[in-house]
């Protein structure tokens, strides 16, 4: 996949499953187009990549916190087109508690525990874009306006985001 994204065939992805429910082996295909497609391309493949890891902007799979590195990778990319909509995906990954506040609701009943698996990918995604915090504080200090912006959301966020409630 050439210097960027090295590592993606490390993660066996057709193990996994994004948040559709679908395999994810068209998760590197999607990486791939981001880091070496044109704008355009970027943004579509962004797009679909959103829909994978992040379904309706709430909703995370297995597969999107072994995707967080990449996309961590990518906003840190010195000539990367559309840093603004990484990290938009970052902060929508971030702030999701669709499996949490479900299990919340649910907690006391018996269906509770099926909700254990899900509200592990949640915490293990909101783990992965934390640990991206300096590569994201890099870009707040961008000369970019709408890259500064966008990173400046999201610390801002992750600062005011609570932490999950205990189930």
């Amino acid at each position: 996949m050439g210097s960027l994204l090295r590592s993606v065939s490390g993660v066996r992805w057709g193990e996994l499953r994004d948040a559709t429910g679908a395999a994810a082996g068209g998760i590197p295909p999607l990486l791939s187009r981001i880091a070496y497609g044109d704008e355009d391309t970027a943004r579509i493949a962004i797009d679909a990549l959103g829909d994978a890891i992040c379904t309706l902007g709430f909703v995370v799979g297995e597969a999107t916190a072994p995707t967080v590195p990449f996309l961590l990778e990518l906003v840190g990319s010195p000539h990367m087109a559309c840093k603004a909509e990484l990290l938009d995906l970052l902060g929508s990954i971030c702030r999701t508690d669709q499996w949490h506040s479900a299990a919340s609701a649910m907690q006391d009943r018996k269906h509770d525990a099926s909700y254990r698996q899900q509200t592990g990918w949640e915490t293990a995604s909101r783990t992965a874009v934390y640990a991206g915090r300096s590569v994201i504080e890099d870009v707040a200090s961008s000369v970019r306006p709408e890259e500064a912006t966008a990173a400046r959301k999201l610390l801002q966020m992750m600062d005011d985001t609570l932490s999950f409630p205990e189930l």
